[in-house]
C-alpha cells in the first residue's frame, strides 16, 4: 500500500483557498517566469533539442519495458562494488529499513540530500517517531523544515517564500542566526552555510535520493547546485540511498543524454554546478541502495498511464501551468505537485480517496506541459485517461448517460439544439442543485439564436 505526506481535503478547496493569497501568488509568478525564461534561453542555445527530447523518452521506455532485467543487473553491479541492495515494497518497508541502518550505526540523527522520494514515504516523520532526527541540508528543504511547511515545488520546495519570510524564519528558528541577518540572498546564504557546515562535520550518516541510476556500473548519480549533496555523499560513514526503480537507465552513454536535458529543464542552466557519482561502498563509507517500488509497478502495468514513469523530476512543467502558479504545490495535496503530480499521484496511490480523484482534473488540459517536459510525457493525454477512471457521483453519471444518448444521433442532437434556442431566454446563468459547483467556476455559455447546423443549412 501507498504512503504519502501531503494535506487533506482535495484539489479545488485548497486551489480556492490558495489564490485568495495575493503575496503567494506575486511569489509563484515571479519566480516560475523567472526559471521559465532562463530555460527558453538555453534550450534555444541547441539545434537538436527535439532529437535530445526523443532520445530521452526512448531510453525511459526502452528501460521500462526491461525494468525487471536491469534492475536485477543494477543489484549484481552494486553488490560486486560493495554496496547492500534492499527491496521495498511500499512506504512501510522502505521506512523499517533505513531506520534499522540508522539504528545498527548507534547514530541518533542524519543528514539528508534533498529527496522526493523520502518525502514520498514520510522517511523524517518515521525517523522522529523512532528518536532519530534528519536534517535536511538543501536550502530550501531547510527553510521548509524550520518553518514547520510542506515543499510546493518539486525544484525550489520553497518557492511560495520569499526573502522577508524566509529572513524571520532563520531569525527565529536558527539559534545561531546573526541577530542583525538581513534578508540579502547572499546573507541568507550565509547564515544556512554557517548553520550546516556543524551538521556535515559530526554527522555519521546521510541519507540521499539519486537523480539516475546505471545498471551497467551500479553507479548513482545526484545532480544539485549548492555543494550541500557533495557533503553529504561524502563525509559520513554510512550512506542510505532511498531511490524509486524508475530511475533507472541501461549504461554510462545513456546518462549523456539525460545531463543536457534535466539541467536545462530545471534551472535553466547548461549543466549543473554539481554532478556527483558513486559507486557502491568506498574505504571508510558503507553504501546500503534501498530500491523503492510503492506502486511503481502498478502505474507500469498501466498501458497509457506508465509514461508518468519517464518523469526526470525537473518541474518544466509546474513553471508553465497557469494553474499551478496561481494554486501553488500545496493544493495538489502531495510532494508532486503541479501537473506531474495530478497524474502520479493518483496512479501510485490509487484514486479511491476524495483528494486523488480530483487531482486529474487539475489542469487547464492546455498541453503547455507536453511541449515543455524534456521525456515527452504526455500528460494531457493520463489526466483525460485518469478522468475516465475516477468514480464519479450519480448526477454526473446521470448527466453523462443524458449527453451520450443526446450525441449519440444527429438527429437527437438536432432536436435538442433547437429546443435550447427556443426556451434560450429562460436559461439560468448558474445551474441549480449539485451542478452549481460546475457554475461556480466558469461562466454558463449564451445559447445563440441559430446553431451552427441550421445556419449552414440556410446558406
Amino acid at each position: 500500500m501507498s504512503t504519502f505526506i501531503g494535506m487533506p481535503g482535495n484539489f479545488p478547496k485548497n486551489a480556492a483557498k490558495a489564490v485568495q493569497d495575493s503575496q503567494l501568488r506575486f511569489n509563484l509568478r515571479k519566480a516560475t517566469h523567472t526559471i521559465r525564461g532562463k530555460r527558453g534561453a538555453v534550450v534555444a542555445e541547441l539545434p537538436d533539442w527535439q532529437e535530445l527530447r526523443a532520445a530521452g523518452k526512448a531510453i525511459k521506455d526502452h528501460t521500462l519495458a526491461r525494468l525487471d532485467t536491469y534492475l536485477l543487473q543494477l543489484e549484481e553491479a552494486v553488490t560486486a562494488a560493495g554496496g547492500t541492495v534492499h527491496w521495498a515494497r511500499d512506504a512501510a518497508e522502505a521506512n523499517r529499513i533505513v531506520t534499522e541502518l540508522v539504528q545498527a550505526t548507534g547514530e541518533s540523527e542524519v543528514v539528508k540530500v534533498k529527496s522526493m522520494a523520502t518525502q514520498e514515504i514520510g522517511l523524517n516523520e518515521h525517523l522522529a517517531e523512532q528518536g532519530i532526527t534528519a536534517y535536511e541540508t538543501d536550502l530550501a528543504e531547510l527553510i521548509v523544515q524550520l518553518g514547520d511547511d510542506l515543499p510546493s515545488h518539486i525544484l525550489v520546495p520553497a518557492i511560495h517564500r520569499n526573502r522577508a519570510e524566509i529572513r524571520e524564519i532563520f531569525l527565529r528558528e536558527m539559534p545561531d542566526a546573526p541577530k542583525d541577518l538581513t534578508d540579502e540572498p547572499k546573507a541568507l546564504a550565509e547564515a544556512a552555510r554557517r548553520h550546516l557546515r556543524e551538521r556535515f562535520l559530526r554527522a555519521k550518516v546521510a541519507v540521499s535520493g539519486a537523480n539516475f541510476m546505471i545498471a551497467e556500473t551500479g553507479t548513482l548519480v545526484v545532480l544539485e547546485s549548492e555543494g550541500n549533496g557533495r557533503m553529504c555523499l561524502t563525509l559520513p560513514e554510512t550512506l542510505i540511498s532511498v531511490v524509486g526503480i524508475e530511475k533507472l537507465l541501461p549504461t554510462w552513454q545513456d546518462l549523456e543524454v539525460f545531463l543536457q536535458l534535466l539541467p536545462r529543464s530545471s534551472t535553466g542552466e547548461r549543466m549543473n554546478p554539481y554532478t556527483s557519482t558513486w559507486t557502491g561502498s568506498t574505504d571508510g563509507q558503507a553504501f546500503h541502495l534501498v530500491l523503492l517500488d510503492n506502486g511503481r509497478t502498478r502505474v507500469l502495468a498501466d498501458e497509457v498511464g506508465r509514461q508518468a514513469l519517464r518523469c526526470i523530476r525537473c518541474s518544466a512543467c509546474l513553471n508553465v501551468c497557469p494553474v499551478y502558479e496561481r494554486a501553488g504545490g500545496h493544493a495538489y495535496g502531495s510532494v508532486y505537485p503541479g501537473p506531474i503530480g495530478a497524474i502520479l499521484t493518483p496512479q501510485l496511490r490509487g484514486v479511491g480517496t476524495e483528494l486523488d480523484a480530483s487531482l486529474p482534473y487539475a489542469s487547464s488540459l492546455c498541453g503547455a506541459c507536453y511541449d515543455v517536459c524534456p521525456v515527452a510525457i504526455d500528460i494531457p493525454e493520463v489526466l483525460v485517461d485518469l478522468r475516465a477512471k475516477v468514480p464519479h457521483k450519480a448526477a454526473e453519471r446521470a448527466g453523462m448517460k443524458v449527453a451520450g444518448w443526446v450525441l449519440d444521433k444527429p438527429v437527437r442532437l438536432a432536436k435538442a439544439q433547437r429546443l435550447a434556442i427556443r426556451f434560450r431566454r429562460l436559461a439560468p446563468r448558474r445551474l441549480p442543485g449539485p451542478m452549481s459547483a460546475w457554475t461556480d467556476t466558469r461562466d454558463l455559455p449564451e445559447i445563440p439564436e441559430q446553431s451552427f447546423r441550421d445556419w449552414w443549412e440556410s446558406q
